[in-house]
């Protein structure tokens, strides 16, 4: 079993930043990329942007690239996620999970977090 649990979220701005946190504890080993995906009210979950733990291998949902950026820390078993120039469309609940690739595809993912709600306001 993996655990993820997301921090960071929040109520901002249109413009602002936040940089949100996803920790991951227990059997990690052989998990080898993490994802970020996001699902406003009413729509279905989109991937984000995702992040192989050696860092080597990122990508990017063409909505957020520029705007966004992936990064890990594997001394502290987390990986976070830059948010700038944040728009109003970006209001979600933002989850991380944890896969073998960096798949845009949710169901390739096998553990989840819980979520942290992003709240852009103009």
């Amino acid at each position: 079993q993996v655990q993820l649990v997301e921090s960071g979220g929040g109520l901002v701005q249109a413009g602002d930043s936040l940089r949100l946190s996803c920790a991951a504890s227990g059997r990690t080993f052989g998990w080898y990329a993490v994802g970020w995906f996001r699902q406003a009210p009413g729509k279905e979950r989109e991937f984000v942007a995702g992040i192989r733990w050696s860092g080597d291998i990122t990508n990017y949902a063409d909505s957020v690239k520029g705007r966004f950026t992936i990064s890990a820390d594997n001394a502290k078993n987390t990986v976070y996620l830059q948010m700038n120039n944040l728009k109003l469309e970006d209001t979600a609940v933002y989850y991380c999970a944890t896969g073998r690739t960096t798949s845009m595809v949710p169901n390739t993912y096998a553990y989840w977090g819980q979520g942290t709600q992003v709240t852009v306001s103009s």
